[in-house]
């Protein structure tokens, strides 16, 4: 049971039972000493002793206790989380040690073990870079290949889910939705004829050519279905005549074969490298939600651990009032650049799209949040998503003793945010995601391994920010923080 708590509450209940021993000890002995004195009227001067002793015990108790937290509980729990960072987040930035100085040789010890790790680290991780330019290369001269051929192309699983497309299949897409890795197929083309067509091609074990509707009901596509052979999945293919794109137009590649496999379980049950993230910021009019607006929505998608280059959103919205010049001056963003921007409807509708079956997450989500739901009471979202905050993560992986800030969480997983970049709202919104890269992979080495796992003990530190996830059926339970 203990080991389920933390250090430091470990180390009070072990000063609380220290206080509670000498109490009783103190009570004892008075009362032995009162019974053999055999005189009543020094009852009085027993009872006066007795709470003079309570009270000096415990002032005693919590005086020290405060003393072991803040200078070796604190610096214990900090000391670990740091080593953690360098051991799976990526971090190789030296040590602090002054934040250990009361730990004896523990700090210096540490530090050496961490440089020790650095060094493996980074030959490792030059051997990686070397074996990534190899397959970089290769994949450009598939890219160049594939470029020949005048076709959008997706690869989907069995379940539907897209698995990879290229820019063509994403400049498709997109005239429905943002094209997105492991979103469903069913996001784009409607799924009776999907279905039909993917039956088919599974029962004749050939090519199955047909023709099938946008889900926005705007345009009819003609596609070809392809079996992938002994591989699970199939191929779509597009005509791109009919699609409008040409064929010209450039063609990286998108993919994670890894969405191949199919995966039923719960998302609240689904191991943190097997989700999707829609990771978000917003740059606003002002720090009140109930009445300031938006004028820009940064996003990107984090999937398995990595950021998915080429599915971001990054998106001016008109406010429908003017800018406070105090706000431009912190992200940048006038009132000439908004003004044929769309409403906070249209974009709030485009960012629901690009977060489908994806945990959302941001710096401070109740800020961020607050707006989209406000929004969502003319564009008729629901946003049930579940929710992460970087905030409550920090805690959970440095103590709630330690800032939480964008920038200073940057600083401690040696995220580097360039100055143009911070307070736009793409810009935090990378450093977000970055953040929650090198975060990811320390959760998992605590022991929390699922979705479930992280939000139960990001709930242990609500008197930050309360947790945007659903804690009953009565619906979602949160508050309005200030943006920092």
């Amino acid at each position: 049971m203990l080991t389920r708590l933390s250090l430091r509450l470990r180390i009070f209940l072990f000063f609380c039972l220290i206080a509670l021993a000498a109490i009783a000890a103190v009570v004892v002995a008075l009362w032995i000493g009162y019974a053999r004195a055999a005189a009543p009227e020094l009852l009085d001067a027993f009872v006066f002793s007795g709470a003079l002793s309570l009270f000096a015990i415990l002032g005693i108790c919590a005086g020290i206790w405060l003393l072991f937290d803040e200078n070796v509980a604190k610096p214990i729990e900090r000391l670990a989380a740091h080593l953690r960072a360098r051991a799976h987040g990526g971090v190789t930035s030296a040590l602090d040690q002054n934040t250990a100085r009361y730990l004896g040789d523990l700090a210096p010890a540490a530090s050496d073990l961490a440089g020790q790790l650095g060094a493996a680290t980074l030959s490792t991780a030059e051997a990686i870079a070397r074996e990534t330019a190899r397959l970089e290369a290769e994949k450009a001269r598939l890219t160049t290949l594939l470029s020949e051929v005048p076709v959008a192309t997706v690869m989907a699983a069995p379940d539907h889910r897209i698995v990879l497309y290229d820019a063509q299949a994403a400049a498709v897409l997109s005239q429905i939705a943002p094209a997105r890795l492991g979103a469903s197929l069913g996001d784009y083309l409607e799924r009776g004829p999907l279905e039909a067509a993917h039956k088919k091609m599974i029962r004749t074990g050939k090519e199955v050519s047909a023709r099938i509707t946008g889900t926005d009901g705007r345009q009819t596509y003609g596609v070809q279905l392809k079996p992938l052979g002994d591989s699970h999945g199939y191929v779509v293919i597009f005509d791109s005549a009919e699609a409008e794109i040409p064929p010209e137009a450039a063609r990286p590649l998108i993919y994670d074969f890894a969405l191949l496999n199919p995966e039923a379980r719960r998302i609240e049950d689904r191991p943190l490298s097997d989700l999707s993230f829609a990771v978000f910021d917003t740059e606003t009019t002002g720090l009140l939600p109930h009445k300031d607006h938006v004028v820009q929505l940064g996003a990107l998608r984090v999937l398995r651990g990595r950021i998915v280059e080429g599915e971001t959103l990054d998106l001016l919205v008109n406010p429908g009032a003017p800018i406070p010049a105090a706000s431009t001056r912190v992200h940048g963003v006038t009132d000439a650049m908004v003004k044929n921007a769309p409403d906070i409807t249209s974009v709030s509708t485009t960012f629901h799209h690009f977060a489908t079956g994806a945990v959302i997450v941001a710096h401070n989500a109740p800020f961020d949040m607050a707006f989209l739901r406000r929004a969502a009471k003319k564009s008729g979202l629901t946003w049930d998503h579940p929710v992460l905050d970087t905030v409550l993560l920090s805690a959970v992986l440095f103590g709630a003793s330690v800032p939480h800030t964008l920038d200073a969480l940057c600083d401690r997983l040696d995220v580097t945010i360039p100055t143009a970049l911070r307070h736009t709202a793409l810009g935090d919104a990378r450093a977000t995601a970055e953040v929650l890269c090198r975060m990811l992979p320390m959760l998992e080495a605590r022991g929390f391994t699922t979705l479930g796992d992280v939000i139960a003990q990001t709930r242990q530190h609500g008197r930050l920010l309360q947790d945007l996830n659903p804690v009953d059926k009565q619906g979602d339970a949160w508050q309005v923080g200030s943006k920092t």
